[in-house]
């Protein structure tokens, strides 16, 4: 049986953005809770050449049907021309916790 929970990854270049997306995806139950963390060095092909920048990153625990909504949301506010937005699932959690996650973004 696939999981219907998942981890999404998306990496800002400043709080600002950080906190605009935290407040839009808990604010509209597309997530249960929103992780940032700073001080991410990302190194990265852009444009043919490698570039590098400090970034945020948000680690964002959802449902699998809210993926969509998720990406579009994060789009609309993205400075990025192409933001990463990748998903991974939870395969394994205690039961507790992800029905904290199914309560509030199910």
């Amino acid at each position: 049986m696939k999981t219907p929970y998942i981890i999404v990854f998306v990496t800002v270049p400043n709080r600002k953005t950080a906190n605009k997306i935290k407040d839009i995806v808990l604010e509209n139950k597309i997530a249960a809770c929103v992780g940032i963390t700073g001080g991410i060095s990302s190194f990265y092909w852009w444009k043919d050449k490698i570039e590098s920048a400090k970034e945020l990153l948000l680690i964002i625990k959802t449902v699998k049907t809210k993926f969509s909504k998720l990406e579009k949301c994060i789009k609309e506010v993205h400075p990025y021309e192409v933001p990463e937005i990748i998903a991974a699932d939870i395969t394994a959690g205690s039961k507790d916790y992800l029905n904290w996650i199914k309560k509030y973004a199910g």
